[in-house]
């Protein structure tokens, strides 16, 4: 069966593979799955039940939900008869929430967590929202059983309008509108067709060779491009996909699912990584010398370069004394992860590729739905760590002359929603997508990400700092959790450190500091020296321009929670300067004296 429509899947999952796990899920300690045929007459009772409730093709129906197998059924029970998909994240602002309601003026909502629905229920009456459904039947809710049970008691006379319905659908129709995650000021509502996934789904789906045997695990959220795109690339190969219960049983889920392959983002990669180096820590001190070479041997492992007999043999008392043990801990069979979404310390990758794992780092947008380019294993291992792959078959890269990325092909965003002026503002009448990033491609032709354009500064002299590249290398340092490098229109660069409280303690411990709490404990002169001598470190390696003349330790971690990151783990900048305007101001007052 071609696949031209992202409900296609479906139908092609039947037809060549009759699966019986198509998803799986977690419910009082057991798991479930979704044999397709299931799947094919929840939608199908899903699209009767809309119908039966007066939506028509155009409408929009906004869900706010974690990752589970009733998301999909919503998902192709709209689109096939035209209705369009908004997903929202639940972690967003009242503000957010105001927004994307009023923009989007969706005919009903649909919620998984009795929080959410709390939180978003007078914002919907606000906006003259009544119609909240929940997967779970959730107080002061519908449950979204009310509409099966009305499509199932209407399914034989909606049968032939849902058939007319899904032949009229265009491969160019829009399928979905995304809010970007908006860390630059107000979300745009991304419209996506059906052909800009399908591309990217057909144009990535031979990068690797997992294969409708296998399973995948999903724990970023389905409402952010980048995970809902892989949603459908796993739906196609035949990959089982089974649904993480939440971010803090990644762990658990893993060794009981045992998939072989999941995409991630950088951040949880640097969390797995300093949870492995905590284990290493409690060893006896032969077994940590033996555990820390291999763990600084596979950081330095080069993935492409022919290696050596003694190289071979290194690895192999590697595998046998540490990653052995780092694969059974990710399940037993994990083959690929692919990391997106931001800049991945190269280190890490190279750890990955030594212990047996193929990471493949790649890079896109919302606007493009999401694949730009990805390192890749087939025909034959194309990847380099520090880079985001080759770029994609059927996409079109340039480099301006100021550095930044342009993009062009079939995966470009049909345009932002109700705002045409900000649409031609992002694609140029040659159709070239501007994507506000900053790279270059290698000799070999792999894409390199430097900086985000919006985010590069200049310093009182004129001087340009590209912070992320900054950032990245004190994230390497195991005593720093987060960082951001600040200094626009200042005489100098400065950064706000978030220290790594786990190895600050121990740290701490060994040199008899006593302490209440972390707040008073990054006010310690020891604590502080420490810092300037891995600040100072740091300065080696950059010019001297870029170098860290000040910085400050803070003593809470930024989360999505709390504001400071995006739902995919970005730094929101804007918020983070202004929640410590007083200690930059601090840092820099000084100066100016």
């Amino acid at each position: 069966m071609n696949v031209t429509r992202v409900f296609d899947l479906f139908e092609h999952i039947k037809k060549e593979y009759n699966k019986a796990d198509v998803f799986g899920y977690k419910k009082q300690g057991v798991w479930h799955t979704y044999h397709i045929d299931q799947c094919i007459e929840l939608a199908n009772l899903l699209s009767s039940g809309l119908l039966s409730l007066g939506l028509k093709k155009g409408d929009r129906i906004v869900s706010i939900s974690n990752n589970r197998p009733e998301w999909n059924f919503l998902d192709f029970g709209m689109s096939q008869i035209g209705v369009i998909h908004v997903p929202v994240y639940p972690t967003i602002s009242n503000d957010d929430f105001h927004y994307i309601f009023n923009h989007s003026a969706p005919k009903c909502i649909f919620v998984s967590e009795q929080s959410v629905f709390n939180k978003i229920e007078p914002v919907a009456k606000q906006c003259g929202i009544t119609d909240i459904y929940s997967f779970d039947g959730l107080n002061g809710t519908v449950n979204w059983n009310y509409i099966l049970d009305l499509g199932r008691a209407h399914i034989d006379e909606h049968k032939a309008e849902i058939k007319l319905l899904k032949d009229s659908i265009l491969p160019s129709d829009v399928f979905t509108i995304i809010y970007t995650s908006g860390t630059t000021g107000l979300s745009k509502g991304v419209m996506l067709s059906h052909d800009n996934f399908v591309q990217n789904v057909k144009n990535s789906v031979h990068i690797h060779d997992v294969d409708h045997h296998c399973r995948s695990l999903s724990f970023l959220p389905l409402s952010h491009v980048y995970e809902r795109m892989l949603n459908y690339h796993y739906q196609y190969k035949g990959i089982g996909i089974y649904y993480a219960e939440n971010f803090g049983t990644i762990a658990d889920n893993l060794k009981e699912v045992q998939p072989h392959i999941f995409c991630t983002v950088p951040r949880i990669l640097e969390l797995f990584y300093e949870k492995i180096v905590s284990k290493g820590y409690e060893l006896s001190f032969v077994s940590r010398l033996l555990f820390f070479w291999a763990i600084h041997f596979g950081k330095k492992y080069e993935v492409m370069k022919k290696k050596s007999l003694l190289t071979k043999l290194k690895r192999k008392i590697a595998d046998k004394l540490v990653y052995e043990k780092i694969r059974m801990s990710l399940g037993g069979n994990l083959r690929v992860v692919v990391s997106g979404g931001a800049s991945l310390q190269s280190s890490l990758a190279r750890l990955f590729w030594a212990a047996g794992i193929q990471l493949l780092e790649g890079y896109g947008l919302t606007e493009t739905s999401p694949v730009i380019s990805v390192n890749r294993l087939l025909p034959k291992v194309e990847t380099y760590p520090g880079t985001v792959g080759k770029v994609l078959d059927g996409v079109e890269v340039k480099i301006a002359p100021d550095g930044e990325i342009l993009c062009r092909g079939h995966n470009i965003m049909l345009g932002y929603y109700k705002q045409p002026e900000l649409t031609a503002e992002a694609i140029d009448k040659d159709g070239w997508f501007h994507t506000g990033d900053i790279g270059f491609f290698t000799p070999e032709g792999f894409l390199k990400i430097t900086d985000r354009k919006k985010e590069i500064f200049k310093l009182s002299s004129g001087k340009y700092i590209a912070p992320q590249v900054i950032e990245t290398k004190l994230k390497e340092l195991e005593y720093i959790e987060q960082a951001i490098v600040i200094g626009e229109n200042e005489k100098f660069a400065s950064a706000l450190v978030v220290p790594n409280f786990y190895h600050l303690h121990k740290w701490s411990s060994q040199h008899h500091i006593i302490f209440r709490d972390n707040e008073e404990l990054i006010k310690n002169p020891e604590i502080n020296k420490l810092y300037q001598k891995l600040v100072a470190n740091i300065n080696l390696q950059l010019g001297l321009v870029e170098q860290i003349k000040r910085f400050r330790l803070v003593h809470q971690e930024w989360t999505p929670q709390t504001g400071e990151l995006s739902a995919t783990l970005k730094l929101k900048r804007r918020v983070i300067l202004e929640k410590y305007s007083d200690i930059i101001e601090q840092i820099y007052s000084a100066s100016k004296n």
